[in-house]
């Protein structure tokens, strides 16, 4: 029989099959994200400004005592600020309001030590608006980082005064909707001792903005990946256990990995610094774009999203070696990703299907809302693509719609060779929202036919997009773009 019409027979039969079922579509798996984190989950890239006294005295860490009035940058424009995240595809933008060091980039009613306090703008001038008013204007979403370590403040230390100083200062009513809310919980060892009211704290902001995600080592709704070089674990799940969480004292490998049981869904967040530190540093320098595509196939790439931070200088401004860095890094991206060779296939089988309506041709465009799904009761099944043609590819992204849930804990991708027959291309344990693997650096597969298969899945495994592209990065030549 011919090649190709027995696998569009093939096709006729597992269609009819799957319409003479009429089974009912899958039920959710739980625990599924909120609308607010499948937000977070669709953003391609968010970006973070550590700014503030810190940039003045050229450190990480400040003290608390600093003099206000050094805190002056004169050329201040956050409209060039929002030029750097559009130029990167950012689609959030993240300012520390306030750093550990306590100084408020707003004129805070609750403190003597912000900008109110400093020769900036006479006084009168209001970082957080200029910020937020800049976003707005390009149509980026907002978010603000605060730090519950403050080392100015007479009254840390004392728990019930201080959990109140900081509810009362939360600053989020004042400027419009917020989407994310990001509470570090680094604190020194040699640290005054107190407890920080975090539910309350969570109760407070998501009261004053619901539609804000809330970030911490235990989320509760974004949780850190446990480190600040930009590396989710493989797994990932975006599932954990709150409760097997303690904000500030956290296991790393708990936090980069998940839980395949997780009662909560607590998608991780990859934070990283364009430079070797979070604050300008004169005498540093932007990462390589190698070094930036590196990071991205181990945080986005990894069911995760980047949080790429790129501090302004000490005049207001973004450098231009990191404004340069941040176009050639969106640039890539947007070259690997700008072609999918299995967009268009001759055609797409698989191991069974729900209904009519659950398909493998749902796996053809990036809609969460259509997807791929076996018969009833199935953990396993493979999905085959015929492209038409012999196509290079040497990187592979799978979606799973996880509005549904996560599920797959095990796959494989498969190539066709007429004399190796069916050889391992790729192999993984979770994919969740987006998982994209990278072959090997100089490699490539060459194949017509691909499939995806899934070993192991918690309950039905759904997939809802699958795409091959060829990555002209990964080429050892190339190394030093």
């Amino acid at each position: 029989m011919n090649f190709h019409l027995s696998f569009l027979l093939l096709e006729i039969l597992v269609f009819l099959r799957a319409v003479a079922l009429n089974s009912p579509p899958p039920l959710p798996l739980r625990p599924i994200p909120s609308w607010r984190q499948l937000q977070f989950h669709s953003r391609r890239l968010s970006m973070f400004f550590h700014f503030g006294v810190n940039t003045f005295t050229d450190s990480e860490r400040g003290s608390g005592h600093e003099s206000p009035s050094i805190f002056n940058p004169e050329r201040l424009n956050a409209s060039q600020w929002m030029d750097a995240a559009q130029s990167a595809g950012a689609q959030l933008v993240i300012l520390t309001v306030k750093h550990h060091d306590g100084f408020c980039l707003w004129p805070s009613a609750y403190t003597n030590f912000s900008v109110a306090s400093s020769s900036w703008r006479g006084g009168k001038g209001d970082v957080v608006a200029e910020f937020v008013a800049a976003a707005r204007e390009r149509g980026l979403d907002v978010g603000f980082y605060l730090s519950p370590w403050d080392l100015h403040e007479s009254c840390y230390g004392d728990t019930l005064l201080y959990n109140e100083f900081s509810s009362e200062s939360f600053l989020l009513g004042e400027y419009g909707p917020i989407s994310e809310v990001w509470l570090d919980g680094a604190k020194s060892p040699t640290a005054v001792n107190m407890s920080y009211d975090f539910e309350l704290w969570f109760d407070t902001i998501h009261q004053l903005q619901p539609g804000a995600n809330i970030f911490s080592d235990a989320g509760p709704d974004i949780r850190w990946v446990g480190n600040e070089y930009g590396e989710a674990g493989q797994p990932c799940w975006a599932m954990a256990n709150r409760s097997s969480i303690t904000i500030g004292r956290s296991d790393g490998q708990y936090l980069m990995s998940g839980e395949s049981a997780g009662t909560d869904w607590l998608p991780p967040e990859c934070d990283i610094s364009i430079r070797p530190g979070w604050f300008w540093h004169r005498n540093e320098a932007p990462k390589s774009l190698e070094q930036l595509l590196d990071v991205f196939y181990k945080s986005s790439a990894r069911n995760c999203l980047l949080l790429l931070n790129v501090p302004p200088n000490s005049s207001g401004l973004i450098d231009e070696s990191d404004f340069q860095t941040l176009e050639r890094f969106s640039s890539a991206i947007d070259s690997i990703f700008s072609v999918n060779l299995a967009a268009n296939p001759l055609s797409v089988t698989a191991s069974s299907v729900r209904s009519s309506s659950f398909g493998p041709k749902q796996i053809l465009d990036e809609c969460m809302e259509t997807f791929w799904a076996p018969m009833q009761g199935e953990s396993t099944g493979w999905i085959e693509l015929d492209l038409g043609k012999v196509s290079k590819f040497n990187a592979l992204e799978i979606r799973e719609p996880v509005n549904m849930g996560q599920r797959v804990m095990e796959y494989h991708v498969e190539a066709w060779d007429s004399e190796l027959g069916w050889y391992l291309v790729s192999n993984g344990s979770t994919i969740g929202y987006r998982k994209v693997d990278r072959l090997e650096e100089d490699q490539e597969c060459a194949a017509r036919l691909v499939r995806l298969l899934i070993d192991a899945s918690w309950g039905d495994p759904l997939i809802c997009f699958f795409g091959l592209y060829f990555d002209m990065y990964n080429l050892r030549h190339l190394s030093s773009i």
